[in-house]
């Protein structure tokens, strides 16, 4: 822990008020992640999407009394806080991570490239917390806020320290290099992602090799030629006037002499076994992975054992151990209406803070479950680790909490000392497993985290609700980023309303709904009443829109406070006979104006009636106006756009006039936001753009697809010349065809346009045609050039190697139809990193 002082005397701020001179042992910069508030101090950063300082008060009811800002604060409204002002808190909470590393003279490892940092990170971790007490970046803390918060988890206890490094422009590595002060660093490799921030490849490099200055060593593969190249003139660089370079190179090759010469590479169905020579040795290791970036990624971490002078058996024991690398949360609909977060990534008290967050968002369910195994590679005293376990669980309010390892059935009594929290422990998973049956999960949040040796993917089985092969995988994490981007295009102040309509174009609904609730979206729209009640009934708690309410809902309207659309005099007159009944004044609606599209909404020569009928209505007050673009994304009618506009300008300007206040006005849709930013308005509407699909031909590099369809391979066959495929005899095999039956079919949502070769599949990342026509349940796709596909593999449908944009083109449809197509049988399963 560190003094409040010692961070003032660190960041060269000065206070605007001092009580006490806490030690800070939590840095927090959301407030929706506090654990420790006594100890915890907050950073109020300023970035173009949020400003930190909006948060304040939040964080002082939450019990936080330790404050860094950037900009005056009225003190007085925070009796017995601490505010530190500093001209930059980003760059202060820099400057004290690079002090605080300082204090520390371990190893650290520092990682970068353009791929594979992470699952590097994990596997070294996985590799070496046997043996040294570990620390490492949570999750994908690479950025720069996410290094400093990494860092800040290094204790005095600590022997190692593995740390990735990510930069998106130059001059951010510089910043970062200072912080983590690598001793061995790691180059995975360099490719294509992030790369709009640089001229070209060569300056990408170059930046990233800044973290590496005041390194001892660097693992990377010579067999890259323009990174070999780089790293040489950077070597020379670095030698200046010596004969000798302070950075010395630990490189692998599988072509040319190197410190680890690779000399055969074996592949078999689930395995992979590496030859190699080191120091005039041969050696191998075998990875349970057969994929080509799993082998670089493995050998990076091998290259990284050898320099730290592990021995080979160790590591190669290790190395056959290594575990897949989940790196996101997945939340999947469970039995008896539960909802299953599984985290198995791994088991630490740092990602259990995280997850524990995370269960902490799952407002659906009042009741909430942890089932939690031992903890093997935390570092810590059992005794004190558990204690802490117990009480960051009691302290979120968990309903119970069930412990499987023996060390957390010896120190069961740690938990049971808080009264309120149910708990159960057994030994083993087997033991929990053989009393499942004693046990009711029901309409229940439920938090599964596990060292992968307790094998809880056995838990999961029971717990996940039974559904057929095909899986629609959402990531809530590509939502946030796609909510950000169009955040980006808005001018401070704009608010936002996200569509969630249509299962939230096919989706999800609650889990969807509150990602947005969570990432501070304004407004929710939605088509009818009951999809409003439904997101009421699940936790669901700001402001909702209803599109296109009937008449005969009103009453439930009122209900469960949903504001409706009112687009003529007949909904608006029976919505105020219903307030009135139900004696409600000054009920929020929303006017819907007709501006040329002419679907629905009040036309301008109505406009004398509906004021008259405002004015004197004491039931509703008026929440917004807005209008509808009919071809926003369509450069051949930016004429009809801007006229549009006019229209709406004129005609809401006409109503505020009149009312005597002034409601907000939305206009634009998503590609409205991206094309037309004269006409944001108060509020902007996100549809189909927050899913990653881009209508304005703007953003489709910087969106990301949020939604997965996979399904998997069901049998695999050989077809002789002249067979045919699927009915009506349509595919005809004009030489030997070797064909796979894949479980997904027009009843999926999977059309039926797609067939006959019209469209492909991706099966271990490479294109399989479909033959013949797509049938109810499945389809069929060509797989002669795919030797490797096996019965039960998977296969991407769409996703963001295979656009969804590009199925539709196929289809002939739109991404509308397409996503909104999706059975509701397809499985749904939510991820987030």
């Amino acid at each position: 822990m560190v003094s409040a002082e010692q961070f003032r005397e660190w960041s060269h701020g000065s206070w605007l008020a001092f009580h006490t001179d806490t030690q800070i042992d939590e840095l927090i910069i959301d407030t929706r992640k506090i654990n420790e508030a006594a100890s915890a101090l907050f950073i109020a950063i300023k970035t173009a999407r949020r400003d930190g300082h909006s948060f304040l008060a939040d964080a002082y009811e939450k019990g936080v009394r330790n404050f860094m800002v950037q900009q005056p604060v009225d003190v007085a409204a925070y009796p017995a806080a601490s505010f530190l002002l500093v001209p930059d808190t980003l760059d202060a909470l820099q400057q004290i991570i690079t002090r605080y590393r300082k204090q520390f003279s371990i190893p650290v490892v520092g990682i970068t490239g353009s791929n594979g940092k992470t699952i590097v990170k994990e596997w070294l971790y996985q590799l070496l917390s046997h043996r040294y007490r570990t620390v490492r970046s949570p999750k994908s803390y690479n950025s720069q806020i996410g290094v400093p918060l990494s860092v800040w988890l290094l204790e005095p206890q600590d022997e190692l320290a593995i740390f990735e490094a990510g930069i998106s422009q130059p001059g951010e590595m510089e910043r970062l290099e200072r912080m983590i002060r690598p001793e061995i660093g790691v180059f995975t490799n360099i490719g294509a992602a992030h790369s709009e921030g640089f001229m070209n490849q060569r300056q990408k490099i170059n930046e990233k090799l800044v973290l590496f200055r005041n390194a001892k060593q660097l693992v990377y593969c010579s067999d890259h030629p323009e990174l070999n190249e780089c790293i040489a003139q950077y070597i020379h660089q670095l030698k200046g006037n010596s004969s000798e370079s302070p950075l010395q190179l630990f490189t692998w090759s599988r072509k040319n002499d190197a410190n680890l010469k690779i000399r055969n590479i074996t592949s078999e169905r689930n395995a992979t076994t590496v030859d190699a020579t080191y120091d005039g040795t041969d050696l191998s290791v075998t990875i349970p992975f057969t994929d080509p970036a799993s082998i670089e990624n493995a050998i990076h971490c091998w290259c990284v054992a050898l320099l730290l002078g592990v021995p080979h058996e160790e590591t190669a024991a290790g190395m056959a151990q290594l575990q897949p690398v989940a790196m996101r949360l997945e939340l999947r609909h469970g039995i008896n209406d539960c909802t299953v977060i599984n985290d198995t990534y791994n088991s630490d008290l740092t990602s259990l803070y995280i997850a524990l967050d995370y269960l902490d968002q799952q407002k659906q369910h009042p009741d909430k479950t942890v089932i939690l195994s031992d903890m093997l590679q935390a570092g810590k005293p059992d005794t004190t680790l558990y204690e802490e376990v117990a009480e960051a669980v009691a302290r979120r309010q968990i309903k119970r909490f069930i412990g499987i390892g023996p060390a957390l059935h010896k120190h069961k009594a740690l938990f049971r000392a808080h009264k309120k929290l149910n708990s159960v422990f057994y030994k083993n998973t087997e033991e929990f497993l053989k009393n499942f049956h004693l046990l009711n999960f029901e309409k229940e949040a439920i938090l599964l985290k596990g060292s992968r040796s307790f094998t809880f993917e056995k838990i999961s089985m029971l717990l996940e609700q039974e559904v057929h092969q095909t899986v629609l995988s959402i990531d809530l994490s590509a939502l946030t980023h796609n909510l950000n981007v169009f955040r980006t295009r808005v001018a401070r102040g704009v608010k936002t309303m996200a569509m969630v309509k249509a299962f939230s174009y096919g989706s999800g609904s609650y889990e969807i709904a509150y990602s947005l609730q969570y990432s501070g979206v304004d407004y929710l729209a939605v088509a009818y009443t009951d999809e409003g009640i439904s997101l009421r009934k699940a936790g669901i708690t700001m402001p909702i829109m209803v599109m296109s309410p009937d008449a005969g809902s009103f009453d439930r309207m009122l209900a469960w406070q949903l504001e409706p659309e009112i687009f003529n005099m007949r909904s608006l007159q029976a919505f105020t006979q219903m307030a009135a009944t139900l004696q409600v004044k000054d009920y929020p609606v929303h006017i819907k104006l007709d501006t040329g599209m002419h679907r629905l909404g009040f036309m301008e020569n109505e406009l004398d009636t509906l004021l008259q009928e405002l004015q004197q209505n004491e039931h509703v007050k008026v929440a917004s106006i807005f209008s509808h673009l009919a071809a926003s994304e369509d450069a051949a009618m930016d004429d009809f756009t801007e006229l549009q506009a006019q229209n709406f300008t004129r005609m809401s300007e006409r109503l505020i006039a009149v009312l005597g206040y002034r409601p907000l006005r939305h206009l634009c849709n998503s590609a409205g936001i991206a094309r037309h930013p004269e006409f944001h308005f108060d509020m902007v509407r996100l549809g189909l753009g927050l899913y990653g699909v881009d209508g304005s031909g703007l953003l489709t590099d910087e969106l990301r697809q949020v939604s997965t369809l996979k399904t998997t391979i069901a049998q695999i066959k050989d077809i002789p010349p002249g067979e045919t495929v699927g009915y009506g005899r349509r595919g005809v095999s004009d030489k030997p065809m070797r064909i796979a039956t894949i479980s997904i079919g027009y009843a999926d949502g999977y059309p039926r346009a797609l067939g006959n070769g019209r469209a492909h599949v991706l099966i271990h990342g490479q294109e399989a045609k479909l033959v013949g026509i797509v049938c109810m349940d499945m389809c069929m796709v060509d797989i002669t050039e795919i030797p490797e596909a096996a019965e039960g593999d998977e296969v991407i449908v769409f996703g963001p190697q295979l656009r969804l944009t590009q199925l539709s083109q196929w289809a002939d449809t739109i991404p509308y139809e397409m996503m909104t197509g999706i059975s509701q049988r397809v499985k749904r399963v939510y991820v987030n990193e």
